[in-house]
């Protein structure tokens, strides 16, 4: 068994290590900063803050989606899963990669093309397209309601991560864990709007996709490689861990594999996502990036699996699966990797937070109209610190498992949003009313059955409200007559 080289218990050594790593993540931070800043000054407008004037190049689309995607819940919360669940962690990311090939095959080229077709900067507008009157403003207001509910719940998660991390390593109290995390992510936010998340994303995407590569191949080499690894898996986990389906057989087993890829379907109504098509340069931008982010999502998904696997190999018998990842970390590497890598959790946890603050803030200052023409850019700030504010309210009043809080959200959204995204980028044409009562729909049922005992893979939760909600769309729509 490793030993854990940030035991607090150590003697003066110890402090050594924790200062390097203290260094190492302070210089990361200062370095984020600075991009606010540097961005900050190619910020003029509504479409610069919101959408970078839509010249979002092929690296940064694809590692800054890649990693606003992902989040602390790939990190910590994925691994975390492979730990406690074993080898059916595998249809969880298979379900994340296929929701994301699906977005950048189907919905990407169709989504940029139609944004610039209709001078569409959020994702509002395009739920609101070719309605008037009270029924717009009925979408506008539930599109933005939705969005900062859930943003509150998914930034959170974000924050709670970051308290982990800072928990795990120096023994920081929860509250100036999470209040630390919230102040950094918040000042480049509010500085450089989405050229400063794109790029921190794109710092924070590559710093995470080296860390996948890292930290697996030592960790293989620790439990003796590919012979020792399976070995050891069988040695240290139960007949249902090693089992595809969690030891569950006939309809039972299909509801795990099901709910599990149903993961994917959170995908096609993330607005943090979907903006980054919106944002894209031109096709061959669209293009590259797209095989981009196809190999960033097999290196981190798989990496991850790999984590909390090996984790139950190295270190069995830890009380909260979630902390695996930094288990390893500090038992595999000496004090400047091990500050590198913990950075990398923090890059995860920021490159999500700092673009679901940025759209929430569009949904307030754009979407709502609030402040005017003459003031969106003070209100899209002044909105970025309300979320932060709130987020770390609940974070920390609110406690929750970090890959349940985060599958809620994303089951939320992708369930109101994904329908009407669906539909009209097929050319379906949708009545305003059936868009409100789809939204509505689709994000109800996400918290009723979130609320309701689990079912085998969460079937119900992950699928359901985005087919009820789908039909209920469909059923409204407007298709020609028959002749």
């Amino acid at each position: 068994m490793c030993n854990n080289r940030f035991n607090k218990n150590e003697s003066g050594p110890a402090v050594d290590k924790t200062t390097v790593v203290i260094v190492t993540l302070v210089a990361y931070k200062f370095l984020l900063i600075g991009i606010g800043l540097w961005a900050s000054r190619r910020t003029r407008d509504e479409a610069d803050f919101f959408l970078g004037g839509r010249r979002l190049g092929a690296l940064t689309a694809a590692i800054s989606y890649a990693s606003s995607a992902s989040s602390a819940w790939t990190l910590l919360g994925l691994s975390g899963a492979a730990y406690a669940l074993g080898l059916r962690v595998v249809w969880i990311a298979l379900g994340s990669i296929s929701g994301m090939l699906v977005a950048w095959f189907w919905i990407g080229p169709r989504l940029m093309a139609h944004s610039r077709a209709h001078d569409q900067l959020t994702l509002t507008d395009f739920l609101a397209q070719a309605s008037s009157g009270r029924l717009r403003n009925a979408i506008v207001v539930s599109g933005s309601l939705i969005v900062i509910a859930t943003f509150a719940v998914y930034v959170a998660a974000q924050f709670q991560g970051a308290g982990n991390t800072f928990s795990s390593t120096f023994g920081m109290g929860m509250t100036e864990s999470v209040i630390l995390g919230a102040v950094i992510i918040g000042v480049y936010t509010l500085l450089g709007g989405f050229w400063a998340v794109s790029v921190t994303d794109t710092v924070q995407g590559l710093l995470m996709a080296f860390t996948a590569l890292l930290l697996p191949a030592v960790a293989l080499v620790a439990v003796g490689g590919p012979a020792g690894f399976v070995e050891g898996l069988r040695a240290a986990s139960t007949p249902e861990q090693m089992d595809w389906t969690g030891g569950a057989v006939g309809l039972v087993a299909i509801g795990v594999v099901v709910g599990s890829l149903g993961i994917g379907f959170g995908t096609y109504g993330q607005p943090h996502l979907l903006v980054r098509f919106m944002a894209l340069r031109d096709e061959r931008a669209l293009l590259n990036a797209r095989l981009i982010t196809i190999a960033w999502y097999l290196l981190v998904f798989a990496g991850m699996c790999f984590v909390g696997l090996a984790g139950r190999i190295l270190h069995a018998g830890l009380e909260n699966p979630e902390t695996v990842f930094f288990t390893l970390t500090g038992s595999l590497f000496p004090p400047v990797l091990a500050g590198v890598l913990l950075a990398a959790v923090l890059s995860a946890i920021m490159s999500t937070a700092d673009s679901q603050l940025l759209v929430a803030a569009s949904a307030l200052a754009h979407d709502l109209g609030l402040g005017g023409e003459r003031r969106r850019m003070l209100v899209s700030r002044l909105a970025v610190l309300a979320l932060v504010v709130l987020a770390v309210l609940v974070a920390l009043y609110l406690p929750e498992a970090i890959f349940s809080r985060v599958l809620f959200a994303w089951n939320a959204l992708g369930a109101a949003f994904g329908p009407v995204v669906f539909l009209r980028l097929a050319g379906v044409g949708l009545r305003p009313a059936g868009v409100l009562a789809s939204v509505w729909t689709g994000f109800i049922l996400s918290i009723a059955f979130y609320l309701l005992p689990d079912t085998p893979g969460d079937v119900l939760e992950r699928v359901a409200p985005f087919f009820a909600a789908l039909g209920v769309l469909w059923a409204s729509s407007r298709r020609p007559a028959k002749p």
